[in-house]
């Protein structure tokens, strides 16, 4: 990932936890890159702080007295809007917290290792510091367009009922998927599979509901085994590796129907589902009727992808540097495999020029 052109990074971290705000400043304080300028115990004493600190990321808690951290984060976001990273535990009720935060204007999130105490942290150690880089960069009028959701587009005469559209995403994927998602009709007659690196499944149900909000077509975690039938969002679980494969009991299938879903355990403390193996499976099912997107997100998952869906002949289309974190989409156009570099505003409107006949054809 591209260095910041900043001397440090300066990192407020607020958690109730003397032992946790102890050990995260001292393995921060080792990058030469980051600065910890102070902690604060409760949110109520981090917004006395922040004015004077002016911190470049902060580093927030859930599960505190007092203010908890998603009341924190809304008087963050209102008196002194700044990048903020959620520390969360692993469970449901943080997981459907977190990805509420996420929608207020947190750019990511880490997972303790082992729950709220979580005396072995530095587990994360690594995790957390390019989430602090990545949000640290961010500029948070990206955020506030992508709130700006567009009405749904409706649609035309498809070109192709056999067509499918893939979608990756990392970090800031999330407040993506909900600018694009709801911009697709109900009448929307395509598969949309969405692999959105997720830490579990925990995380991925919560990312569903959340999306569902707002959707006019249903979003849900896949399972193993399913079979993709359109219309509907199919949303790979955290956890685990996604491909695609055809129904091998059904001799008689014509080509890229009958997709059957599978899913594989990831390896611990590794990106997943992985963006590379569900778009190589896609483009030697779906071959020239594979459309692949990538949006925001840090590092270069999605372009081995993208390659395999180009060299079967199928489309790409890039989030440009709209993208909270540009690092995924700049890998994929710096490749050389971007057909289309848009504004996530313009996405779902592309999405329709690609698998729908010209109005004057129709």
């Amino acid at each position: 990932m591209a260095t910041l052109n900043i001397p440090h990074i300066k990192v407020l971290i607020i958690d109730d936890s003397l032992f946790i705000r102890s050990l995260v400043s001292d393995f921060l304080n080792k990058d030469p890159q980051i600065k910890v300028v102070d902690t604060a115990s409760s949110g109520q004493e981090a917004m006395r702080k922040i004015p004077h600190l002016k911190p470049d990321c902060i580093i927030l808690d859930l599960a505190m007295p007092g203010w908890d951290g998603l009341t924190t984060l809304k008087h963050i976001m209102h008196d002194f809007p700044t990048p903020v990273v959620i520390l969360s535990a692993y469970s449901q009720e943080e997981a459907d917290i977190t990805l509420e935060c996420l929608g207020l204007g947190a750019v990511s999130f880490v997972l303790k290792p082992s729950g709220e105490l979580s005396l072995d942290i530095e587990k994360v150690k690594e995790r957390l510091i390019q989430e602090i880089k990545a949000s640290a960069g961010v500029n948070l009028k990206r955020f506030k367009a992508l709130r700006l959701k567009q009405p749904p587009h409706p649609l035309r005469k498809l070109l192709a009922e056999d067509k499918i559209i893939v979608v990756g995403a990392s970090t800031g994927g999330p407040q993506t998927l909900e600018l694009i998602l709801p911009s697709l009709s109900a009448d929307f007659s395509l598969p949309v599979l969405v692999v959105q690196h997720m830490p579990n499944r925990f995380f991925s149900e919560s990312l569903s509901q959340y999306l569902n909000k707002n959707c006019c077509l249903k979003v849900r975690v896949v399972c193993d085994g399913e079979t993709i039938f359109a219309p509907a969002v199919y949303l790979a679980p955290g956890g685990s590796h996604l491909s695609v494969m055809r129904d091998a009991q059904d001799d008689n299938a014509i080509r890229n129907t009958n997709a059957v879903i599978s899913l594989t355990e990831a390896l611990p403390n590794t990106l997943s589902p992985s963006i590379d193996m569900a778009m190589e499976s896609i483009a030697k099912v779906y071959q020239e009727n594979s459309i692949g997107i990538i949006l925001s997100g840090i590092g270069n998952d999605g372009v081995e992808g993208m390659r395999s869906i180009k060299e079967a002949g199928g489309r790409t289309i890039v989030q440009d540097e709209s993208a909270l974190i540009f690092g995924m989409p700049k890998a994929v156009i710096d490749a050389g495999l971007a057909d289309k570099v848009l504004p996530a505003q313009e996405i779902g409107r592309a999405i329709l020029e690609e698998v729908c006949l010209p109005a004057d054809r129709e």
